[in-house]
C-alpha cells in the first residue's frame, strides 16, 4: 500500500513539474512574441542619433524603447546591453534574442533583436527600423559579434 501512495505521488508530482514546464515555456513564447510584436509596430521610423523615441531610434535607443515599454529596462547603449544576460550561440538563437555586431571596427557597435527565421528587427542608420537578414552575406553576417537572452533581465530601474 505504501508503495502505491508513494509511486502514485511521484506520477502526480512529475506531471505537475510538466505542465509547470510547459507553462513557463509558453508564457516565455507569449512575452517574446509581445516584443516582437511591439518592435515590428515601429518599422519605418526615421533613424535619429541618440533617438529614443517615436520621434527617432537609434540602434539602442529602439531596442530600449522596445524591451522597456515590456516592462525590461536595459542599459543605454549596444555595449552596456551586450554587458548584461546570457550569452547565447548563433545557432540557438530564440525569438527576443539581442543580437550584436561591430559596425565601427570598435568592439560592440550595434544591437538588433532576433525575429526568428533568421532576421532580426534594428535601427538602420540609412533607413530606419526595419528588418535584416543576421547572415547577409555582404554586411550583417560579416559584422555579427554575439547574442544574449535578456527577457529575465531587470536593471537600472528608474
Amino acid at each position: 500500500m505504501f508503495k502505491k501512495i508513494i509511486t502514485i505521488f511521484t506520477l502526480t508530482l512529475v506531471l505537475a513539474m510538466g505542465t509547470f514546464a510547459g507553462n513557463t515555456e509558453a508564457a516565455s513564447t507569449v512575452a517574446s512574441n509581445k516584443i516582437v510584436s511591439s518592435a515590428n509596430n515601429l518599422i519605418g521610423i526615421k533613424y535619429r542619433y541618440g533617438g529614443t523615441t517615436k520621434a527617432g531610434f537609434d540602434c539602442s535607443g529602439f531596442i530600449g524603447y522596445v524591451y522597456k515599454s515590456n516592462g525590461i529596462t536595459l542599459p543605454r547603449t549596444a555595449a552596456g546591453m551586450y554587458s548584461k544576460g546570457t550569452s547565447v550561440k548563433k545557432a540557438n538563437l530564440a525569438v527576443g534574442d539581442l543580437v550584436f555586431f561591430n559596425t565601427s571596427g570598435k568592439g560592440v557597435s550595434h544591437v538588433g533583436m532576433f525575429i526568428g527565421n533568421g532576421k532580426f528587427i534594428h535601427a538602420s542608420t540609412s533607413k530606419g527600423v526595419r528588418v535584416d537578414k543576421i547572415n547577409d552575406p555582404y554586411y550583417w553576417g560579416k559584422k555579427y559579434v554575439g547574442a544574449k537572452k535578456v527577457a529575465n533581465v531587470q536593471v537600472a530601474k528608474k
